[in-house]
């Protein structure tokens, strides 16, 4: 039976990945319904190859145009584009593959509407999970993670009993500046931060990865999805990206899921759950090629930004928010020149230090929250 589709994000690299999916699977899977930004010339294309009846765009006018070139299919745009397609009624699987906390209130719409939501955006947990599971406990919707990470987990963890896992083990490359000292940071540029050794990602995710905030954001992401205490979850520099996490039982045995660094996979998994399909095109994972692997304690004090991730999650609330709405606000003017590699954790802890947590803040808060601090970052460049 054909799964009908809907993708946030089509545009980027989670999104053009699913794509891939899709497009390989012509009898599994169809492409309903997508969002794409401002990337009207790769909307255009998906639209010819796929043939959806609903897209939305974040732009009025790109909609307008789009809609006088496709009048057949309903054009939207907006926050409210987003949640249109989100909720699609002919879709039972959202993928969320937006960047940034922007995916939330359209992945909780979606949950209302029982859909199995495949989750490629960490910030959406990060900023808001407890609203996310309660959802989706009320109202019986799967959540399932696209994260390599994430996904090694919960595949390590089926048929298991969830009561007996000890602990969780998160993996990280080490991003691009992992054989570097903080003082060989001071003078990085954007184009170093975005030569990720392993894996292709977008830029806003590489630099995460280069400042290992994108592994805070998974520790956190992954306390919410699996409910472990901070203090059982563990991340450990493993340079090869082949083990992607490991699940560690209270009689000591450890579950691991290895493969190739390709999102791909999890993405495919997510898709396809309960079952798996084959990869036609995927390189194939071969040890012996390989020959070693490798792992080193992580170092909190030369990835600061881990650290920060850590003290949020323990801190809970709404600093989550905080630090999320802080990283991207930070990472987004390193993006644009405005300001060093090093600043962008300086800016983050700033914020922190400075936010006064609420308890269980509701959705108008967490975007409260999340606007100011956002404009707190801003600020600290202005003046």
């Amino acid at each position: 039976m054909t799964k009908n589709i809907s993708l946030l994000g089509a545009t980027g690299s989670i999104g053009i990945q699913t794509i891939d999916i899709i497009r390989e699977h012509p009898q599994e899977f169809k492409l309903v319904a997508f969002s794409a930004g401002r990337n009207v010339e790769k909307a255009r294309e998906i639209i010819l190859e796929f043939a959806p009846t609903l897209v939305s765009v974040q732009e009025e006018n790109d909609a307008i145009l789009l809609k006088k070139e496709f009048p057949s299919i309903e054009l939207a745009y907006g926050s409210k584009g987003l949640i249109d397609v989100a909720t699609h009624p002919d879709a039972s699987v959202l993928v969320n593959a937006v960047l940034g906390s922007i995916g939330l209130e359209s992945t909780l719409e979606a949950i209302k509407q029982q859909k199995t939501i495949a989750l490629a955006n960490k910030e959406t947990l990060v900023t808001a999970g407890h609203l996310v599971m309660a959802a989706a406990a009320k109202y019986n919707a799967i959540i399932l993670p696209v994260d390599s990470e994430h996904s090694a987990l919960f595949q390590s963890m089926n048929g298991e009993k969830r009561s007996q896992v000890s602990r969780l083990i998160l993996t990280a490359s080490g991003g691009s500046f992992r054989d570097r000292t903080r003082s060989e940071l001071k003078n990085v540029t954007i184009q170093d931060a975005l030569n990720h050794p392993n894996w292709s990602m977008g830029a806003k995710i590489t630099i995460d990865s280069a400042t290992m905030m994108n592994k805070g954001l998974e520790v956190i992401e992954a306390q919410v999805l699996f409910d472990m205490p901070y203090d059982d979850i563990d991340v450990v520099l493993h340079r090869e990206s082949i083990i992607h996490s490991m699940v560690e039982f209270q009689d000591t045995s450890v579950m691991a899921q290895l493969g190739t660094p390709d999102m791909r996979v999890p993405i495919q998994y997510a898709l396809s759950y309960p079952d798996r399909l084959p990869r036609k095109k995927a390189k194939r994972l071969n040890l012996v090629e390989i020959g070693k692997l490798h792992f080193e304690e992580m170092d909190f004090t030369r990835f600061h930004a881990l650290q920060l991730a850590y003290d949020a999650g323990r801190a809970g609330g709404s600093m989550t928010t905080v630090l999320n709405a802080a990283n991207e606000a930070a990472v987004a003017l390193f993006l644009n020149g405005d300001i060093t590699f090093l600043k962008i954790e300086d800016c983050i802890e700033r914020v922190m230090d400075k936010h006064t947590v609420i308890n269980m803040p509701d959705l108008e808060m967490i975007l409260h929250v999340d606007a100011n601090t956002r404009k707190a970052v801003q600020n600290m460049v202005k003046y």
